[in-house]
């Protein structure tokens, strides 16, 4: 078996973060076996001498000088591009799977659909609902011009607050499109900020049939699949909560008490399936700028600008990142619960703004 060794060639003494920055494309090389298990990194060398009349010249810290890699020439032609290297052992872990997500008409759910589909892995189907069905169908186009035909659309009309809607999903489905393995259930919303007693109950029935009751309705239909898998049942249910289900505040006690409940119904649905490989995972954003606060403002977009007045809010892709990684981790490893702030926010309410 022919030699062959990496070398990454610092300026500087590296860091252990510096080494590990290089592991994965090392790693690549010898599984591939373009490269044997030799990794040299080298000391920096000494710096010139200084010319008479002018200092030596500095050292640049924290930078590699070179990354050279020593390969056959009929090798050269197999080593993938950087982004494969990052991704595929998210891509690896996708391959052939289906993943339903609800309320993919826009913001966190819109992103998260594109964010597995940027993975690139090989037959991945996105099943993709919201009531906004020519929305699903713009994002399905988007998808398939970007990444090919390795990721497959269904864009599926569904309105989680139907009970029947939800009660007859899985048997709408086409027959190969039914073998779900994760469901990322985002769906959600918020209406006013009034205080009680002045509530609409028109408001309390909107959010609670959406926000718990669908969620709860939905992972009731799609449960029955993990559970019949061997070995007790695989698959992940990827709940999508927020800041305001851990912490409450004034004029959000609807959602607040909503987004409580899911909290609730999934920190008890990880200990009832505990005996399975289902994982079940929360991911709580603070403050994501999305088409929330238009909503909650009905469609009153002074308002809903003023509360990202002087703050840079989390986007859709920053929680769609967090989604996915909980996903694609190796299947023993549970992500459990996890609380995303911008660096702006300490709490609900507790938040830096500038110029305000």
């Amino acid at each position: 078996m022919r030699v062959i060794v990496a070398r990454f060639a610092p300026r500087c003494p590296p860091s252990k973060p510096q080494q590990q920055q290089h592991l994965p494309h090392l790693h690549l090389l010898l599984r591939r076996r373009i490269a044997s298990s030799a990794l040299v990194l080298e000391p920096p060398p000494p710096p010139p001498p200084a010319r008479r009349g002018l200092p030596a010249p500095p050292l640049i810290a924290g930078r590699f000088a070179r990354t050279t890699v020593a390969v056959d020439a009929s090798s050269r032609s197999r080593l993938p591009p950087a982004r494969t290297i990052m991704t595929s052992a998210a891509s690896q872990r996708l391959a052939g799977k289906t993943i339903l997500i609800t309320g993919a008409s826009s913001g966190i759910g819109r992103s998260t659909a594109l964010e597995f589909a940027r993975t690139s892995p090989n037959d991945l189907r996105l099943v993709l609902t919201a009531r906004r069905v020519d929305a699903l169908r713009d994002l399905a186009d988007q998808i398939r011009n970007e990444v090919g035909q390795g990721v497959k659309v269904l864009p599926v009309k569904l309105d989680v607050s139907n009970a029947d809607e939800i009660r007859g999903f899985v048997a709408c489905l086409p027959e190969e499109w039914r073998d779900i393995h994760v469901l990322v259930n985002n769906a959600g919303l918020v209406k006013g900020v009034a205080r009680a007693p002045d509530i609409d109950e028109q408001d309390m029935d909107v959010v609670f049939s959406t926000n718990v009751t669908g969620l709860i309705n939905m992972t009731q239909a799609i449960l029955p699949i993990f559970q019949g898998r061997p070995g007790g049942g695989q698959g992940d249910i990827i709940n999508v909560g927020s800041i305001a289900g851990r912490e409450a505040y004034p004029g959000g006690s609807i959602y607040c008490a909503s987004k409580a409940a899911v909290r609730s119904f999934t920190d008890t649905l990880r200990k009832e399936l505990i005996a399975t490989r289902i994982r079940v995972i929360e991911i709580d954003p603070g403050q994501v700028e999305t088409e929330f606060s238009l909503v909650r403002f009905y469609g009153d977009k002074a308002k809903a600008d003023a509360v990202y007045a002087g703050v840079e809010p989390l986007t859709p892709d920053d929680i769609a990142e967090a989604i996915v990684f909980t996903a694609t981790r190796r299947e023993n490893v549970v992500i459990a619960d996890t609380l995303i702030y911008p660096n702006h926010q300490a709490s609900a309410l507790i938040m830096h703004r500038k110029n305000v």
